[in-house]
């Protein structure tokens, strides 16, 4: 079976990163309570050198927050897409983006629900258990706007949910018990600067690292 499939497809070999984020940039990561997460991102229009800049930050700034995934809203970008680097309880590694993702109502009889720790790169420092199918499937569009399909089983399975109630103004807070919510407010009281300390760390060494490879890359010939 393969063990990398990429973009809904598989591939014989792929590198510990993204492509993509050789060319992004880290942006902030936005958290519970702001505005832009609590409300329904807007369809992309325009599929662009725009749209593919802001895919590249993503994978970026997931990477650098140890995320395995994140949705546009979560860097203040109200738009419908996200992105991923996830790993499924088979030890398959999917590696993505979605643009304008549907997330279609699967047939009850053919999936179960999982009650699992989840945790949120906007909820920094809380793991809560949250029942999720353990099946789902994905419709959207590629950054070139060609149609595709994922199909997640799993923890990516749990995933793909996850970055699709982001796009629909929801955060995973929103489906515990108001018990619930209130224990993982407490965590992220208890934990968020550790995590953001981690985030800081991590940015300035692939920061350094970046810097390296591209000093070590040889120079171009001077034109005649």
């Amino acid at each position: 079976m393969p063990r990398v499939f990429v973009q809904g497809q598989p591939v014989a070999s792929y590198p510990p990163f993204a492509p993509e984020a050789r060319g992004g940039s880290v942006r902030r990561i936005t958290e519970v309570g702001e505005e832009v997460l609590h409300k329904s991102c807007r369809d992309v229009t325009e599929f662009g050198p725009d749209l593919a800049a802001l895919i590249d930050d993503m994978f970026l700034t997931m990477y650098v927050a140890d995320g395995a995934g994140l949705a546009a809203n979560q860097v203040g970008v109200g738009l419908r897409v996200f992105v991923y680097d996830c790993w499924d309880d088979e030890g398959v590694r999917h590696v993505g983006h979605i643009v304008n993702p549907v997330l279609d109502r699967l047939d009850p009889d053919g999936r179960r629900l999982l009650d699992e720790g989840e945790g949120c790169l906007s909820v920094p420092g809380a793991v809560m258990d949250v029942p999720r199918p353990d099946r789902a499937l994905v419709r959207g569009y590629d950054r070139e706007g060609r149609p595709l399909v994922v199909e997640g089983r799993g923890y990516f399975a749990r995933c793909l949910e996850h970055e699709s109630d982001h796009l629909d103004g929801q955060v995973y807070l929103d489906r515990l018990s108001k018990r619930g919510r209130k224990d993982a407010l407490r965590q992220v009281a208890d934990r968020r600067e550790e995590v953001f300390a981690r985030r800081a760390a991590k940015a300035t060494a692939l920061s350094q690292a970046q810097a390296q490879a591209q000093e070590a890359r040889p120079q171009a010939l001077p034109q005649p």
